[in-house]
Parts: structure tokens; C-alpha cells; sequence
């Protein structure tokens, strides 16, 4: 056994010892956010057992699982490429039985072990790593995982298969992180069980340098820095092993983009962006239709599809669908006449619905995002939606929020989930991996209500959108058929009824909102770059003139008192 590296812990806002165990949490649940080699982890089965030794059985009878057991991006007891998981009661009880004879040393290197016995929290893990030119193929790995809340250790035993395809734990690569508390002072460790065994591959197990310097820094600094984010960790609703291919996959056959760019935005932020958000969306919607047991293939509309790649890359996977934009863009016409994307305005209406499409698709769609679950549940009781909210926009005008203890992004994507509730969705939300600050999506897959009371939900949203106007927010959404006010309005004060306050002309227009204004056409110009140039020269010409003739006062007075001019150079 030998300790890597120790790290000295301050802690002014008496963090620990909880603040350690949710540092740890990140490294079991997140590990790309330290190891840039890997791209996620997947926590497959849980149990509670005693400390090793003769009577370490698991705590309920092998074959039952407990409640949430298994939950994961799988199905219970499935695992990366469709193998069956390993029963993991079994499987520790085989390891624990092993310590008690032969692997004493290995016991010993799990802590110390108290007269009276404990549980430990016992957790089988997979680890998948990146696709590499080096490795293109990368296997999933397997680890047991023990926490010892009492000793204040976590320790990661490998798996590995034996001779008759059972798993066993293996004694390299064995590593600890220990939290210690002495002379008032707390200690974060990381131990390796066997260093001269320690083999590394560069992905999943780094060098034991890695382990006790950056791995070890990084624990340090979320142990005392560790606060709740208030939104979901990355890709929660969709497998992190499909995602990764996929994403590698779309991202090998797409980077080409990069070199050709017509757009004056930044291309590898643009590209890489919809390659990940369009990953995402097939993983999903390849989900979806294995849980609804159909083969055809997701229709879709992108509302705000900008430059239309992502409406490009969903099309060419074979999903049938169009993008619509108020203003064409210069990339159009490089994907080619496959991709359908229409130069036109949104305007909420009653001629603005798809009834015959399965998933409308909000990506940074600005005053349409509070809409598109609108006009999702208007189109029909099938279709669904995903919106990536970014900026700030209510039905008609900019949103406000109301609640100043959360953050103004915190606070939309509430309002968007209370839009998506009271239309009738239940609504998810995950965080995607893309460069960007608002990675937040709101995804709308089923509905609260039955087909039958569609017209009835339909009032309650008529009522909801024109109980917004002229107000900068709202209360907390309540989902179809809860008790509430008499009128159906959230906050009970008595909403117009559908049509109420409306012109003339936007009753004949069908429209839902009076007031709601689509972007301009044409971008409007907000610097000089498209001021006449002769103008811009007698600007210039006109201050040049004015600094290099007159006399400037330097505001710094001299010792004696007097102000010295500014010296304007020249002979």
C-alpha cells in the first residue's frame, strides 16, 4: 500500500465531512468532469452490506432488490452492449468471503474494522471511455465500489472476467480516497493497494501521479467549494455509452463544416454544438421508439432552425423533417435539396400547427420558446417537444422574473416547465454537453390528461396565456385536473375568456395573442460596420484634426501648482 498524495483541506464554511462525500459523488457519477478521457459513468446496482469478513452477507435476501436499484440510463440489470449485470449481492458476498481467507492484506487496505459490525454502501459502476484515434473501439469497465462512511474511505476495485465469464475483482489498479481528521486539521488522501501491480492505460486509469495531483486538487477544492446547482447532471434521461457514439460518430462525419463555414459565427462552437444537440436527439428518439416498440422514424419541425445544421445532420439520420427561419442564411445552400428549411415568420395562430408531425424542436428559438409547447399540444395529442431556452422571452415581449432568489436563467426555465405543465405535458429536463452557458432542455414526451379532455385542458391554456399579458411572471404551473381556482387561472384573478381583448383583426387571424411581434426579417445593424465609409473618414479626419491642433490639460497638477499641456508629438 502506498499513499499518492495527501492534500491539506482549510474548511471556513464547515463543509465536511458532507462536502467530501459530495466531491466524491462527482467523481462517481461525473468522472469526465476530472478526466477528460472518458466520457461518463453509469452507476448500474446498489446494495448495503457488513464490513468484510465471515458474515459480510448482504443485508436482504439475494435475487431482491431494493427500491431504485438499477435505475440508471439501462434498464434494471442491464449493462453496456446488452450483457446481463452481474447480481451484485452475489457478487460482494463472493469478494467478501475471499477477504477472509486469502486476500487479508486487501481487507486490511479497506480500513479498519470496528468490533461492532457497520455497513458499508456497496455500488457497481461502469466507466466508459472516449472514442480515441489510439483506441476506436474503447470496452466499458466495471468497478465495485465501496463507501465506508465510518472510516471516511471510498475505495474502486476493477472487475474483471474469470475463465468461466464470471466477474471477479481484480487485485491491480486497486485505489482508495481516504478523508482523515487530525489535530483539528482534515486530510484528503488518495492510496494505492498494490503501485508496483498499477497498470495504466491513460483512460480509465491514469497514472498514479494523475491520481495523487489533479484528481487529488480537484476532490480538495469540491470538497469546500461543493453547493447544489439546482439543475440536473449531464444526459440523465439518455444512455451516456449511446450518446458517446454517437456524438464521435457525427462528430468525425460533420467536422468538415468547420473548414467551410459562410457564416460570420464561430464555426467550431456552431458545429460542435449541433453535433452534440442532434446526438442527443437521436439517442433519444431511438430510446423512445424501442419503449414504444415501433421502428419508423421520429418526424420533426425546428422552429428557429438559424443555420439549419442541426435540421441538416437529423435529416441525413434518416429522420423526415424541415427547419423554418425568418431569414435565410448563407449555409443554406451547401446542404444540399434533401434538407427542407423555409425562409418564413412564426406567428402563433391557428394556421401555425403540425398535426401530422412527432416532435417540434426549439434550439435557441428566442420569443418562440414559451410557444412551441403551445403549439405542440395544439398540433396534436402525439406531439412532443424539446426546447433549449436561451434568451429571455415571455408570450409576448421579454420575460421579467419575479423571484430575485434565483438566478433570471433559473427562473425561465421554471416559467417554461409552468407553460409546459399547464399545456398539459409532463415535462423532463436535463443538461446537455455542449460549449455553452445555457445547456439546459425542457423535453415534453406524454401528456397528463387523457385524449378525451382535450377540450377542456385547451381552455385552462387559453386562460393561462392571456392571464400573462402585461404581467412580468408567474406563479408555479399546475398540471392539468389539480384543484385550483374557479377560473383556472393560476393566481385567481378572474382571466379573459379565449378571444377577450382581442381586435377584430386578430380574431380573423386566429390569432392566440395579440401583441406577439416575429423577429425582423432583415437583421437590423447595431454598430458602424454598415455606415457609409466617406462618413466614417470625415469622422476621423474630424477628430485627428481637433487632437492634433489644439491643447489638452493634463488633470495631474505639477509640484509648483502650474497644469502642464499635453504633449501632442511632432517637430
Amino acid at each position: 500500500m502506498a499513499e499518492v498524495g495527501r492534500a491539506a483541506v482549510r474548511d471556513p464554511g464547515a463543509r465536511l465531512p458532507g462536502g467530501f462525500w459530495a466531491a466524491v459523488a462527482v467523481w462517481l457519477e461525473r468522472p469526465q468532469v476530472a478526466n477528460k478521457r472518458l466520457c461518463g459513468a453509469r452507476l448500474d446496482s446498489r446494495t448495503q452490506a457488513r464490513g468484510p469478513g465471515p458474515s459480510a452477507a448482504p443485508q436482504r435476501p439475494p435475487g431482491r432488490r431494493r427500491e431504485g436499484e438499477g435505475r440508471g440510463e439501462a434498464a434494471p440489470g442491464a449493462a453496456a452492449g446488452g450483457a446481463p449485470a452481474p447480481h451484485l449481492p452475489a457478487l460482494w458476498d463472493a469478494f467478501a468471503r475471499g477477504l477472509a481467507g486469502d486476500h487479508r492484506d486487501l481487507r486490511a487496505f479497506l480500513g479498519p474494522q470496528p468490533d461492532a459490525p457497520h455497513e458499508l454502501d456497496v455500488l457497481l459502476r461502469t466507466v466508459f471511455p472516449k472514442k480515441s484515434p489510439r483506441c476506436p473501439r474503447p470496452a466499458p469497465r466495471r468497478e465495485m465500489v465501496v463507501r465506508d462512511v465510518l472510516n471516511g474511505t471510498v475505495t474502486f476495485l476493477p472487475l474483471e472476467e474469470n475463465d468461466e465469464g464470471n466477474l471477479k475483482v481484480k487485485r491491480s489498479n486497486v485505489y482508495q480516497i481516504q478523508l482523515s481528521h487530525i489535530k483539528e486539521e482534515w486530510f484528503i488522501s488518495v492510496l494505492i493497494f498494490c503501485p508496483e501491480n498499477w497498470h495504466s492505460d491513460g483512460i480509465v486509469y491514469p497514472k498514479c501521479t494523475w491520481l495523487g495531483g489533479e484528481l487529488l486538487a480537484r476532490l480538495a477544492r469540491w470538497s469546500v467549494e461543493s453547493r447544489p446547482s439546482g439543475f440536473k447532471s449531464t444526459l440523465s434521461l439518455i444512455s451516456v455509452a449511446k450518446y458517446s457514439e454517437t456524438y464521435q460518430e457525427l462528430k468525425e462525419k460533420y467536422k468538415a463544416m468547420v473548414k467551410v463555414w459562410p457564416e460570420v459565427t464561430d464555426p467550431e462552437k456552431f458545429v460542435y454544438e449541433d453535433v452534440a444537440i442532434a446526438a442527443y436527439l437521436l439517442v433519444l428518439w431511438e430510446e423512445e421508439r424501442a419503449e414504444r416498440g415501433v421502428t419508423a422514424k421520429q418526424s420533426f419541425v425546428d422552429l428557429g432552425c438559424g443555420n439549419g445544421l442541426l435540421v441538416h445532420m437529423l435529416i441525413s439520420e434518416g429522420h423526415p423533417g424541415r427547419g423554418i427561419d425568418v431569414r435565410r442564411r448563407k449555409i443554406w445552400d451547401m446542404y444540399g435539396p434533401q434538407t427542407r428549411l423555409e425562409e418564413d415568420a412564426i406567428t402563433p395562430n391557428d394556421r401555425t400547427l403540425f398535426p401530422d408531425v412527432d416532435w417540434l424542436i426549439g434550439n435557441h428559438s428566442d420569443e418562440l420558446t414559451p410557444w412551441i409547447p403551445v403549439i405542440a399540444a395544439r398540433s396534436s395529442y402525439n406531439c412532443r417537444f424539446f426546447v433549449l431556452p436561451c434568451c429571455f422571452f415571455d408570450f409576448v415581449g421579454r420575460y421579467h422574473r419575479r423571484q430575485s432568489k434565483k438566478t433570471q436563467y433559473r427562473g425561465y426555465l421554471d416559467f417554461i416547465t409552468e407553460v409546459g405543465l399547464t399545456c398539459g405535458f409532463r415535462v423532463e429536463e436535463d443538461c446537455l454537453r455542449i460549449p455553452s452557458t445555457k445547456r439546459v432542455c425542457l423535453i415534453g414526451k406524454s401528456r397528463t390528461y387523457p385524449p378525451a379532455e382535450e377540450a377542456s385542458v385547451d381552455a385552462q391554456r387559453t386562460r393561462y396565456i392571456h392571464g400573462r399579458r402585461g404581467r412580468t411572471g408567474g406563479p408555479p404551473g399546475r398540471a392539468p385536473g389539480a384543484a385550483g381556482p374557479p377560473d383556472g387561472r393560476p393566481d385567481g384573478h378572474g382571466a379573459p375568456e379565449a378571444g377577450a381583448g382581442q381586435t377584430p383583426e386578430a380574431r380573423a387571424e386566429g390569432l392566440w395573442l395579440p401583441g406577439f411581434r416575429p423577429r425582423e426579417r432583415a437583421e437590423r445593424v447595431r454598430n458602424c460596420a454598415a455606415l457609409p465609409r466617406d462618413f466614417v473618414d470625415q469622422v476621423v479626419l474630424q477628430v485627428a484634426n481637433l487632437l492634433l491642433g489644439g491643447k489638452q490639460l493634463n488633470p495631474r497638477s505639477s509640484h509648483g501648482g502650474s497644469s502642464r499641456t499635453w504633449n501632442r508629438g511632432g517637430l
